[in-house]
């Protein structure tokens, strides 16, 4: 895919040994920051490398450059930098469309998707009134505490829900705008027939951002190979809410023993 953007220096996370590489990427709005618990908790087989993407978290923010291709090339980058040969991407919500994107360039050493609650590859379907309120609330704390109790169902600690916030709040206006104008109403649904890896989706059953019945509709027709699971009770935001769900899920498709 032909660079259309500067590349964006990104900050990553990093943690664990192994001859296979998880490469996590967040959610809208979002930041590494997410990927904490669930690295800890597969450090022990697997080297986690956790990508603040641009505009996001602790990585730059430049002015433009936030199509879904232009964040699949800043991950490729990544990718290189930290010597990366095989690894498996693990996509969350917008992260899976730039996941799906990347995935069908079938780069080298990628051995399967993991997508947990994914952005489809059509338009994502979010209600007119919603984009709306979401763009007018960038910066404000009240939108950002709203938003954090519409994508969470479990119980998360304070400290937690702080850190959802401050991700919200630090994620740059020109990322921010880019998304709900552009990037979520992105079609790459023709790319899809050359996703050739295995792909893994699982959602939560009380997700309102993106409720279960997307992935059969909008995301599954175009990848008919993928498998569909869902943990019971959460919201939109597993790795945050059922992170040792969430790691025994990964496990179990990556063919590893599940941990209790």
């Amino acid at each position: 895919m032909a660079r259309n953007a500067t590349p964006a220096p990104l900050h990553t996370l990093e943690s664990g040994t192994g001859p296979l590489t998880l490469i996590f990427l967040h959610y809208f709005g979002g930041s590494a920051q997410e990927w904490r618990e669930v690295m800890h908790l597969l450090g022990n087989d697997y080297r986690c490398i956790a990508i603040d993407l641009r505009g996001h978290g602790d990585s730059d923010s430049p002015d433009n450059g936030y199509t879904v291709d232009d964040m699949a090339n800043d991950v490729g980058d990544s990718l290189h930098q930290h010597g990366v040969s095989d690894f498996v991407l693990v996509g969350h919500s917008m992260s899976g469309k730039v996941a799906l994107a990347l995935a069908s360039r079938q780069p080298a050493g990628l051995q399967s998707l993991l997508l947990v609650s994914p952005s489809p590859p059509v338009p994502e379907p979010i209600p007119d009134d919603e984009r709306q309120k979401l763009l007018a609330g960038h910066g404000q704390r009240a939108a950002a505490e709203q938003t954090l109790k519409n994508i969470t169902e479990v119980h998360v600690s304070k400290a937690i829900r702080e850190q959802i916030i401050a991700d919200d709040l630090r994620t740059s206006k020109p990322a921010w705008d880019a998304w709900l104008l552009a990037g979520s109403r992105e079609d790459i649904s023709a790319r899809m027939a050359t996703v050739t890896v295995p792909v893994h989706i699982i959602v939560g059953s009380e997700d309102r951002a993106l409720p279960p019945d997307v992935q059969p509709r909008l995301t599954l027709p175009y990848l008919p190979g993928a498998t569909l699971d869902s943990c019971a009770g959460a919201g939109h935001l597993l790795p945050w809410e059922v992170p040792t769900e969430l790691a025994n899920f990964i496990r179990k498709k990556l063919g590893a023993n599940v941990v209790k």
